[in-house]
């Protein structure tokens, strides 16, 4: 309740989620058949990143301001989307902008004022529902979907000491209710072992078909600094490793310290 995603809105975890979320959902409308974009972390929408909370964090200058500066070609797409729509767009607002007239978007957020911000925004598209409620108990409540086809994007603040071990149990939940459902799960890179913990424990669940995409910015070696990033992909879509590798060495190129890393892993097979 607590977190406020204006304060990292832009920053380079930001904008690697994001970009590869383009992708995906790029990937799953080559099939002509509805789909739904579940965001049950959805955040208020849009930011002013020049000013109030992003404006003192400065979080922006390093990821969005400069891939606008260095325009890498992997990013294209994706940068092309994120000037189109204006003000700093988070995933609801990027999804709402790439919907087809059959696909639908749910967007849950928790924090109030928040919520009230994102519904106001998205209140003229009448294939969108934004929801206050939690987004782990709105898994339960939304899957399976009509549609039979779904992204699910997990993005969770990770205020939590015990977030790992809360998003497993949840995810594994999710899955056994909708096992056909592409699942895109956000998580921090701070150090490597609460990651690989993660990993280990989802190897234990009945979730098959997943990799994970990953960008550190530096090597993860300090606990108290976010280092880097990745974006846990169940059920991806077909070639979709090898369409993310430009824009992971976009990321390393472009955003990349000293120890900076890149890479895709198989973490489960089908």
């Amino acid at each position: 309740m607590n977190y406020r995603h204006i304060y990292h809105a832009g920053n380079f975890a930001d904008c690697f989620k994001h970009a590869l979320l383009v992708l995906l959902l790029r990937a799953m409308q080559r099939k002509d058949k509805p789909l739904l974009v579940f965001d049950t972390h959805a955040g208020a929408g849009r930011y002013d990143l020049r000013s109030g909370p992003a404006g003192k964090t400065g979080e922006w200058r390093s990821g969005i301001g400069k891939l606008l500066e260095a325009r890498p070609p992997a990013l294209a797409d994706y940068l092309a989307l994120i000037e189109n729509l204006g003000l700093y767009p988070g995933s609801p607002v990027i999804a709402q902008a790439m919907l087809r007239p059959a696909d639908r978007l749910i967007a849950c957020e928790l924090h109030p004022e928040d919520a009230a911000t994102l519904k106001a925004g998205l209140s003229a598209s009448k294939n969108i529902a934004v929801h206050l409620r939690d987004g782990y108990a709105a898994l339960r409540a939304f899957l399976p979907p009509p549609e039979k086809r779904a992204l699910i994007l997990i993005d969770p603040p990770f205020e939590q000491p015990d977030e790992f071990e809360t998003l497993t149990k949840n995810l594994a939940s999710a899955y056994d209710k909708f096992k056909s459902g592409s699942y895109a799960v956000w998580y921090p890179v701070k150090h490597r072992a609460p990651v690989r913990n993660f990993f280990e424990t989802l190897k234990l669940t009945s979730i098959r078909d997943v990799i994970a995409a990953e960008f550190c910015r530096r090597e993860p070696v300090n606990p108290a600094s976010l280092n880097g990033c990745g974006l846990l992909i169940i059920n991806p879509p077909y070639g979709f490793e090898a369409l993310a590798e430009p824009i992971l060495r976009a990321f390393k190129n472009t955003l990349g310290e000293a120890g900076c890393s890149a890479a895709i892993e198989r973490l489960i097979d089908e």
